[in-house]
């Protein structure tokens, strides 16, 4: 499993379809990894009178709690991919995930479904970065911002199923059915990666095959001295928080706001979050390739620009009376919100060197999943639990309504780091 890659067939080589398959397969996985990473967000009401939980643990159970560990565990397990075979990485992920998942549906208590969440998030961190590396060594630079985007598409998609087969399976079968259901075919999916996709040679597209292994000091030296870095990643993290933050408890606004059923909850954001947001992310990477031919900065500006429109639209989504209009807005809050993901990976994947693309990956997104993921939910469900006992079971919507404002600040972070990207692109 620690053998250096890449093999000799990994040198021969690639053909576009099979460059194209190996995209598809790696965006498949991190559909999966959506689809057993966010089950939890339309169970949890289910979850929440069965276990007899408060909005603040649902917000660690469905935010920190998974994300500590997710973030924490990515760094080392990037090490590894940046100096071993990363698809055998990838699959021995998917495998630890998705039986934790299934785990998920034995559990008894609050405890023990903090633990299999924190389980889950352990091999979730096992996906992205080596998938990020492997997919920057298949294709070039200039193509490299629609296929990261294309790849981060399967947040939404997975976001997608998650949301229909989740809600329908929790309606008519219950919440610990649908772990399994979700949870046991990835087992499928790790045999699938394992046994046809193969390691690329790492730098080849960037003439530099032969480079020496960073460790993992100089990755951090080397990022630490981009400021447009740190402040893109925190620009990152920041709008993730709204994301996670909004969409991890907009099953439970609907149902109490808006009385919808499991199912109509299900359906309506399968649809609306995961198509707008798996359009939003892909435009957003080909966009930026686009325009960032001629200059860099528009991976940066792009992101600020639609980040800051989706405030407003998002504003309204929370406090519009009529459902139907309320979800419209929440469908083009969501696919704006979700532009910034790819160029931003990409544009860290160009600021270092081939041998530094899993770690450099897994810095952002212990950054954006800290901030985001590991903080969003949790501040929502708090301070909905802090504003209960004045507007009862409308705090939600005041909570949500709050957080929707930190795009504003991320855009601001954004605009920044791209003042900055052209001098620390030439170091």
């Amino acid at each position: 499993m620690n053998e250096p890659a890449p093999s000799s067939s990994a040198s021969a080589p690639v053909s576009k379809s099979y460059r194209r398959y190996v995209l598809v397969v790696l965006t498949l996985v991190y559909t999966l990894n959506f689809i057993d990473r966010q089950i939890l967000v339309i169970l949890q009401e289910s979850i929440k009178l069965d276990m007899g939980l408060s909005d603040s643990q649902l917000g660690l159970l469905t935010g920190f709690a998974f994300a500590i560990f997710y973030v924490s565990v990515g760094i080392p397990i990037a090490r590894w991919a940046d100096i071993g075979n990363r698809r055998n990485i990838v699959s021995l992920a998917i495998a630890v995930w998705s039986g934790m998942t299934a785990i998920s549906g034995l559990t008894q208590n609050f405890w023990q479904l903090l633990m299999a969440r924190i389980g889950v998030g352990v091999g979730e961190a096992g996906g992205s970065p080596p998938s990020h590396s492997i997919i920057s060594d298949y294709y070039p630079a200039e193509q490299r911002g629609s296929a990261l985007s294309f790849y981060s598409t399967g947040v939404y998609i997975g976001i997608l199923f998650g949301f229909l087969i989740g809600g329908w399976i929790n309606s008519e079968f219950g919440w610990r059915t649908a772990f399994f259901v979700v949870g046991v075919p990835g087992f499928l999916v790790a045999l699938l990666v394992r046994l046809t996709i193969r390691e690329p040679v790492r730098g080849g597209l960037d003439g530099r095959a032969l480079e020496t292994p960073a460790t993992m000091g100089e990755t951090l030296r080397k990022l630490r001295g981009y400021s447009s870095f740190r402040l893109f990643a925190i620009a990152g993290g920041l709008n993730a928080f709204s994301s996670y933050g909004i969409g991890n408890f907009m099953p439970s606004f609907l149902i109490r706001s808006h009385g919808f059923s499991s199912m109509e909850v299900g359906t309506s954001l399968a649809l609306i979050t995961g198509i707008g947001g798996a359009l939003g992310t892909y435009l957003g990477g080909v966009l930026a390739d686009r325009f960032g031919a001629r200059d860099k900065r528009w991976y940066l500006w792009i992101a600020a620009i639609t980040g800051g429109c989706s405030v407003p639209l998002m504003f309204s989504a929370v406090f519009v009376g009529d459902p139907r209009l309320a979800l419209g807005c929440l469908f083009f809050a969501t696919m704006l919100g979700a532009f910034y993901l790819g160029p931003t990976i990409a544009i860290s994947h160009t600021l270092v060197s081939p041998s530094m693309r899993a770690m450099a990956s897994a810095i952002l997104f212990f950054i954006l999943n800290f901030i985001g993921l590991g903080m969003g939910p949790l501040v929502v469900g708090m301070i909905s639990d802090f504003l209960a006992p004045t507007y009862g079971a409308e705090s939600l919507r005041y909570s949500l309504g709050i957080v929707s404002f930190i795009n504003l600040l991320s855009a601001t972070f954004f605009i920044l780091a791209a003042r900055r990207l052209l001098a620390d692109l030439k170091q």
